[in-house]
């Protein structure tokens, strides 16, 4: 029997929301992973299915970053097989990425078919002294292949990969095989999915465990195609997903496959507030401090660990959103809820009131629906719109008989009654 652990999407220098302690979260869950279902578990080895790096360019620290969770599973002698995916790949026309990088210290292996164009090999056996090789035949058992991150073309990819694999020489029992692409109807809105159809060949071939990536929700599909999910939540619209890394045995019963959760991540908590029309913006202010607050009282965040909240406020306002400071009532929900990240999305629409307007209707009467329509839809005012209305037009009058400014403010304090509002 062999065992290994499958992660992917790891994403190590991830940087949305401008926020380095997010950062630093990418790399402990990661660390936090490999320690409790590797290095614990006494793997045999470990594979990573692409995406390792957020970006094909990265910082000294992010690189010191995947050496320092590397080199554990290097004193223990645990190798690491890893192909690249489409946000670390090589750049077009380039020769190395940070991958190779690690692969030619001898940090990982990567695993990379041969450039047939050139003569070369499909499949080549990995060699220790060049650091090159498209497939390593392990003592477990096991044979592990890489591939490319091939976009669109990844249906003819396979083509050549499942010839590539049946003309290679018998091996050991078991092939697992790296490759970084989705499986349509996982997610919504993802374009160039594989259909389960393109992938049979590779299943013919004699690929016993397809080790996907690209799709950042775990997923597994008729016992040989597994997608752990990413280690860490990309985006709050990825908290929903599961995620985690897949605990692996392979035996003569068949593929074991565990998705491992308990390890460092992040809580992220997804929250939402109904608002009506009939509101006023304190009465708005006050409800979403309320929300997060009985969120905080129930124990659905807890402020002391730090999580990612977001609050989406939706329904139909009434009153002009730009007069409502979002900023500073995104401030004090983020202190209420010790939010390492707090998102507020303002989604309420402002409520519209249309008045109808007769043809031939003089202007004074004009002037007064519309009043009458802006003050209808908005919650202070909304009681008094007729009223109010006529005032407005009461108050232009008194401007066009030049009433002084001390005048007119009088005029407006007398016309609104602010203390009975």
């Amino acid at each position: 029997m062999a065992r290994f652990l499958h992660v992917s999407d790891i994403h190590l220098g991830f940087d949305r929301y401008d926020n380095k302690i997010r950062t630093q979260d990418f790399f402990y869950a990661l660390q936090d992973a490999l320690d409790k279902y590797a290095i614990a578990e006494s793997v045999d080895f470990v594979v990573i299915s692409g995406d390792l790096f957020e970006h094909r360019n990265i910082l000294p620290n992010i690189l010191n970053q995947a050496q320092l969770c590397f080199q554990p599973l290097q004193d223990a002698g645990i190798p690491i097989l890893a192909i690249e995916g489409n946000h670390d790949n090589r750049p077009y026309g380039t020769k190395t990425s940070w991958l190779r990088y690690l692969s030619d210290w001898g940090v990982v292996k990567l695993l990379e078919p041969g450039d047939v164009a050139a003569g070369e090999e499909f499949y080549r056996h990995w060699d220790e002294e060049t650091r090159r090789g498209g497939y390593i035949d392990l003592p477990c058992g096991v044979r592990v292949l890489g591939s490319n991150w091939y976009g669109s073309t990844a249906p003819k990819a396979i083509e050549s990969i499942a010839s590539a694999i049946q003309a290679l020489p018998p091996g050991p029992a078991h092939t697992v095989l790296l490759f970084h692409h989705g499986v349509e109807g996982q997610i919504s809105r993802y374009q160039g999915a594989l259909r389960y159809s393109e992938l049979l060949p590779l299943r013919e071939a004699g690929v016993d465990y397809l080790a996907l990536g690209h799709i950042h929700k775990q997923y597994e599909i008729e016992g040989w195609i597994f997608n752990p999910g990413s280690t860490e939540a990309n985006s709050v619209e990825e908290a929903s997903f599961p995620r985690g890394v897949y605990l692996v045995e392979l035996s003569a019963d068949g593929v074991k496959a565990d998705l491992k959760t308990d390890y460092c991540q992040r809580p992220i908590v997804r929250l939402r507030h109904k608002v009506t029309e009939h509101e006023t913006m304190d009465q708005v202010e006050q409800g979403a401090i309320a929300r997060i607050q009985a969120a905080v009282d129930m124990g659905k965040i807890d402020p002391s660990v730090e999580p990612i909240v977001e609050l989406r406020i939706e329904g139909s306002i009434g009153f002009n959103r730009l007069d409502l400071d979002v900023r500073q009532l995104k401030d004090q929900l983020q202190h209420m809820s010790g939010a390492l990240i707090f998102l507020l999305k303002f989604d309420a629409e402002e409520m519209t009131f249309d008045e109808y307007v007769a043809d031939g209707s003089d202007r004074t009467v004009i002037e007064r629906e519309v009043f009458h329509s802006l003050l209808s839809a908005n919650a202070t005012y909304k009681k008094r719109a007729g009223e109010l209305a006529q005032g407005l037009i009461n108050l232009k009058d008194e401007y066009r008989h030049g009433r002084s400014d001390d005048e007119l403010y009088q005029f407006v304090q007398t016309l609104i009654h602010t203390d009975e509002l």
